[in-house]
Formats: C-alpha cells, structure tokens, sequence
C-alpha cells in the first residue's frame, strides 16, 4: 500500500508555495509501507492533501514532490511533461543546444535532460528518477528521435541517495563529441567525460553578451572547453584561455581550428597563481573573464568560498587596463547574489582600483528559476569597469 506522509504543523507551507523538497525532520509520521523510491502521497498536519512524489528513506530530502493533482507517474505523464519542458525553449529560440529539463523548474525533481544537436544528455539525481530513467528514455526517443542518448550522472549528490555513480549509453550511439552550434560558433562537446553533462549551457546567452566588453587582449580564465574563449575571439585581438586542464585546452584549441580563429592561444594553469604571475610581472589585459567551478557547494563552505573568491577578483582588478572590463560570475547558489556583490565591494577597495557595474544577468532563460525555490536560481554574472 503506497506511503502515506503527514507534515509537522505548518511545515506544508514552503511546499504549497511551490517548492517541491520534504525534508526528513518535517514529517510528523508516515503511514502503510511500500518500495524505496515508490510514488508516495504528502498530506499536511491535518490532512490536506498536497501531493505526491517519490520518497527514499537513504536521503535527507524524503519526498520530492511533482504530481499536485490526481495524475499517475506514468509514461503518458513524462511525454507529456518533456514535451511541455521542450515546448518552453522552442517558444524562446532554442533550436540546437539547450536545456531540455532543469528539474525542479520544470516540474521534474531530479532530472536533468540537455540536448546537443542530434543527441541528448540526461542525469538522473534521485531514487525515484533512477528507478523510472528507462521510461523516460523511451519517451525521450519517442518525442525528439535522438541519435543516441548518454546519461551522465557521474555526481557526488546521487550517494546522498543511496546511488553510484554511472555514465552509460541510454540509446543509440553517442560520439565521444557532438557537435553543436552555439551563437553562430561550432563547438565540440566532449559529453562523456566533460564538466556537467558536457558544456555549461547556462552561460550561452551571457558568453554571447560578452562580447561587447572583449575587443582587445582578453584573459579567459577557468576556460574549460573556450565557450566564452570562443565569444570572445569574434571580436577581440588576441584571447588567452587559461584551465588547470590541459584536456579542456585541447578542446579549446580543437574547438578553435574548427571555426578558423587564429587568435586564440592556451596556458596550462593554477588560475590563482596565474593571475599572481601576471600581476608580478605588470602584464594587463583589456578584459579578464572570471567563470570558475562552484566553490562552495554546502553552506558550511561559504566562507573559505569567499576568501577564494575574493582573493581572484582582486588580483583580476589589478590586471585590467584602466577604462577595461572584469566579467566575473558565480555558479555556487550558496554564493548569493547579495553575498557575491558584497564581496566584489570588498575586492574593489582591497585592490586599489575604482570599478563600477555595467551589467548584471543571471543564467540562460532554457534554466528558469523558481521564485519559491532559491537553489534554481544559482548563477550571478557581473560586468565590471575598471575606471
């Protein structure tokens, strides 16, 4: 019989607002007994019902609720929902690379679909979607008739879930890199074995917003695979892309042959030690691009994130030309844009340089955030002048 939840007193209230996490040590009993990563229905303390979702007794987070009707989790219940999702981004645009589903804000806790070209990325975050993901390939076949369909959930947050980690071929066949088109530029995605679920999507319509701010020498830190490297070399003179990574720079480079560009040179590095070394030596640049990897991703990491940050941005600062352009981001939620601002003011006095703000955006419009759910809306994007 399925799993029956009753919230503590006034704990339904987040979750009627939208939020889809029940969380352990919100729940005043669970009533009848199923299989782990079962459809379980959540009622509030004196009955109501508000919904239902798939619990996993191993997680913190009991139930993620998706269902706020009378709707079954079945296959005519995903296709419909993945259609909906896709729906959205055609309506905006997006024809080629995207993100199909972002989880929770697209009604779908735990599942993450983007799509590259002819072929489709997914992971798979809970139990519950784990359990289903063979369903929702199918579904994913039958709608869009991908080539090949590749799950990459190779992440450290399925283990709060009880979960390995795992990439696979779901369907078809999948290259070890699809291309794709991305603001007129073609660009190799190393899907298996890239950050994410290959590339990071999110930053598209702000790599493309860049380029106003990068005619000159342009320092692209924490490269990756060149996406803002790439924007960049449009228009600037000359673009030096810099990763730890020596295979993220070969993607750079092979991503940079592909389109022509003669502009793009690579530097193998610690970033922080780097932007030192430049900063020892008096090298300045006209714009210096900031994207790193989250530094913090509990909230007991917030402030050695901080310190981190803030130690990049300053030294940054001190490495624009006078008149150029810091584009510096975040992708940590628990950075906050509040937080995130507040220390690029402290970064801005340490440094000795006047800056002021020209532009503020957030991630791309195919990762909508929800307003009663503050972990989808994760990535701040600030232009900054060096005057």
């Amino acid at each position: 019989m399925a799993y029956e939840i009753y919230l503590k007193k006034n704990e339904e209230k987040r979750i009627v607002a939208g939020h889809s996490w029940v969380y352990a040590n919100e729940v005043a009993r669970i009533e009848n007994k199923d299989k782990n990563g079962s459809l379980a229905t959540v009622y509030s303390h004196d009955g109501r019902y508000i919904g239902k979702g798939y619990i996993n007794h191993a997680s913190k987070i009991l139930v993620r609720i998706f269902i706020r009707d009378n709707q079954l989790d079945d296959a005519e219940y995903y296709t419909n929902a993945l259609k909906t999702a896709n729906n959205y981004r055609l309506s905006l645009g997006y024809d080629n690379c995207y993100r199909m589903v972002f989880a929770e804000a697209d009604n779908l806790p735990a599942l993450i679909v983007d799509r590259y070209g002819d072929y489709i990325v997914m992971q798979c975050l809970s139990l519950g979607i784990d359990l289903r993901k063979k369903m929702i390939c199918d579904c994913l076949v039958k709608l869009f008739a991908p080539k090949g369909i590749y799950e990459r959930s190779d992440v450290a947050v399925r283990k709060k879930e009880g979960l390995t980690e795992i990439k696979q071929v779901l369907y078809g066949e999948v290259p070890d890199y699809c291309e794709i088109c991305e603001n007129g530029i073609k660009m190799l995605v190393d899907v298996k074995n890239g950050q994410k679920t290959g590339y990071f999507l999110d930053q598209k319509e702000n790599r493309f917003a860049s380029r106003k701010y990068c005619k000159g020498e342009v320092l692209d830190c924490f490269c990756n695979s060149g996406g803002f490297s790439l924007n960049a070399a449009t228009v600037a003179k000359s673009v030096t892309a810099c990763d730890i990574s020596e295979l993220a720079l070969k993607n750079v480079r092979d991503n940079a042959e592909l389109n022509g560009f003669k502009n793009i040179s690579t530097l193998c590095g610690d970033v922080f030690e780097v932007l030192r070394k430049f900063k020892k030596d008096k090298k300045q640049f006209d714009t210096v691009i900031l994207d790193p990897p989250a530094f913090c991703k509990t909230a007991d990491e917030v402030k050695d994130a901080y310190r981190g940050y803030k130690d990049i941005n300053i030294t940054a600062m001190k490495i624009v030309k006078k008149g150029g352009f810091l584009i510096t981001c975040s992708c940590s939620h628990y950075m906050s844009a509040s937080l995130f601002e507040k220390m690029l003011i402290e970064a801005s006095r340490e440094s000795g340089r006047i800056v002021r703000c020209v532009e503020i955006k957030t991630q791309s419009s195919d990762h909508p955030s929800l307003l009663c759910a503050d972990e989808t809306n994760y990535l701040k994007f600030f232009v900054l002048q060096l005057i």
